[in-house]
């Protein structure tokens, strides 16, 4: 989550007459603190109003094309997840069918990604893949540490080889547990890790080899079975056996959907661990992650604590934990509703909005194409060389209507490179892109009237959030 600075006014919250039911002018008296606690209570309806009118001001969420997280869902769902808000995930003696929930989402997932013994993989739910990464790179670094304990006893540094386009928690893994960030840079159009260049940062300190099904930068799959296959010819020249772990974040529940015949999961021998963010395509809302081992020797036993002081004894592997079960449950709700042929449905109209939409936006005319939504849904695209204006601008004249579309600068080597990303998710349907098609059509001719783009002039790019 962001960080945020203490705030030292003195400024209050002003309460209408009307927002106190009862006593009008008794209520507007009130003027509670803002940055610190008040000397006495307000009503329960009149702290609702104020938070709830100060919450208008955020953005509209099914019209953030910015975020992968769920923003939809059923008002089914929505009601088994308020009857679980007090359930606490982590005390699996008090709350033994949450726990059974949970168990049987492990089993799905590893059924869905073809473990190879379904009833000896390991798994665990998690606040989102941030955590899932955490765990799973965890378990590759004590697995080196154990193959390698004299040489890491002696000051051997491990390393971790993944493409530039990783998500940042991976980046955070490996500050929080010191290790080598080994990181592929992008290069001309190859926007993600390949297998040449995977393969050319392993080394015998190599824990493990981080591959995304699905890059936050474009949506693109890298060649999880390439990279495997690179590695296992390395492992005949060199005697080094490094593992693979997929970042199945916005892929892993799209992929065995709409790509069945794409082999990236445990089908792959080298694959160790696979994560993916039940909040994302997993259709929950956030936050719930998943993380899964092969098996039980893909897990250091060392890394499962048990405890027993809510009950009973209880394994637990987690970064966090208190932390709510109603996600859970919501998740397990989504795999029993939707079942192959729903989320086949759900993961494919996406795809179906995402290709229609970059085509049409590609018509347009002044915009270059990166992905066109084909694998996860999801796609960028940049201006052309001769437009007058740059995704900056875009952004930011969307934004005036409601529509929250990032634009970004590509890591290095291509910090030339400014995109603008469109996430089309569960809810986002071809209505509602047409409606962005018409409002990015009437800002174009404004937008080619610009002499050069706002940044040339010295106009600050901006986001929406400034905190």
């Amino acid at each position: 989550m962001a960080l945020h600075k203490g705030a030292g006014d003195d400024r209050r919250l002003s309460i209408g007459p009307f927002t106190g039911i009862a006593d009008p002018l008794g209520a507007m008296e009130l003027a509670p603190p803002l940055h610190r606690l008040g000397d006495g209570p307000v009503t329960a309806d009149t702290a609702y109003q104020l938070v709830h009118d100060e919450l208008l001001l955020d953005g509209n969420a099914r019209l953030n094309l910015a975020t992968f997280v769920t923003t939809s869902m059923e008002t089914q769902a929505t009601r088994l997840m308020t009857e679980c808000l007090d359930k606490n995930m982590i005390d699996k003696d008090e709350y033994p069918q949450t726990a059974e929930l949970e168990r049987r989402c492990v089993a799905i997932l590893a059924d869905l990604w073809h473990a190879p013994a379904p009833d000896a993989a390991v798994g665990c739910s998690t606040t989102g893949s941030s955590e899932a990464c955490m765990l799973a790179g965890m378990a590759l670094k004590r697995r080196w540490m154990r193959r390698n304990a004299d040489r890491y006893a002696t000051g051997a540094r491990p390393n971790l080889v993944m493409g530039v386009n990783v998500q940042v928690c991976w980046e955070k893994f490996c500050t929080f547990w010191e290790v080598e960030a080994r990181t592929a840079p992008m290069s001309g159009d190859r926007f993600h890790l390949d297998a040449e260049q995977a393969v050319a940062l392993c080394d015998e300190n190599t824990i493990g080899v981080v591959g995304v099904l699905g890059s936050t930068f474009d949506g693109s799959y890298e060649p999880i079975a390439e990279i495997c296959a690179a590695l296992d010819a390395f492992q005949e020249r060199t005697g080094l056996d490094v593992p693979v772990h997929v970042d199945g974040a916005s892929g892993g529940l799209v992929a065995p959907f709409l790509d069945p015949d794409l082999e990236w999961d445990f089908r792959l021998p080298r694959v160790a661990s696979i994560n993916t963010s039940g909040h994302k395509y997993g259709l929950v809302y956030p936050g719930v992650g998943w993380a899964l081992w092969r098996d039980k020797e893909a897990l250091p036993e060392e890394l499962v604590f048990r405890v027993n002081y809510l009950g009973g004894e209880m394994p637990t592997f987690a970064l966090n934990f208190s932390r709510p079960g109603a996600q859970v449950a919501a998740q397990y709700y989504v795999f029993l509703r939707l079942g192959r042929e729903g989320f086949r449905a759900v993961q494919g109209a996406s795809r179906e909005v995402a290709r229609y939409l970059a085509g049409e936006i590609e018509k347009l005319g002044p915009f270059r194409l990166l992905t066109r939504g084909d694998e996860v849904p999801v796609f960028a695209f940049t201006t052309t060389e001769n437009a007058s204006f740059d995704v900056f601008d875009v952004s930011r004249r969307l934004r005036e209507r409601g529509w929250q579309v990032p634009a970004y600068t590509f890591p290095p080597h291509r910090e030339d490179l400014s995109v603008l990303r469109i996430v089309c998710r569960n809810g986002f349907s071809r209505d509602l892109a047409d409606l962005l098609l018409a409002d990015l059509g009437r800002l174009l001719p404004e937008l080619r009237r610009q002499p050069v783009p706002l940044r040339d002039l010295g106009v600050p790019t901006r986001t929406g959030f400034h905190h």
